[in-house]
């Protein structure tokens, strides 16, 4: 399936606990439709000590979100919807900003 955020892509939170926050896409998750973004959405994790950390205790890392509460956010800074055209030069499919017209790299 394919999604409007890609792996490296500025996005902007547009519902939930992190509404209005913008940060980098680290990993996205086509099956279950969940980016991860980086500094938002973080939640506590209880974890046992072991060979990478010999500590354990509570560790905070950010949890998936799901695309739809997603928008890309382009060069401009503006968060838009994310279209698909056929570029003339390359004849490849790529994204574009639906707001301001230019392709999303």
């Amino acid at each position: 399936m394919k999604l409007h955020v890609k792996k490296g892509d500025t996005v902007k939170v547009i519902a939930g606990n992190s509404k209005g926050s913008t940060g980098r896409v680290l990993m996205v998750y086509p099956e279950k439709s969940r980016a991860i973004v980086e500094g938002l959405n973080k939640v506590k994790k209880h974890q046992k000590p072991n060979a990478k950390n010999t500590q354990g205790g509570i560790i905070e890392k950010e949890a998936p979100v799901h695309v739809s509460n997603l928008m890309v956010v382009d060069t401009k800074g503006n968060a838009t919807r994310v279209g698909r055209i056929i570029d003339e030069k390359t004849n490849k499919l790529v994204r574009y900003s639906k707001k301001s017209g230019e392709v999303i790299k």
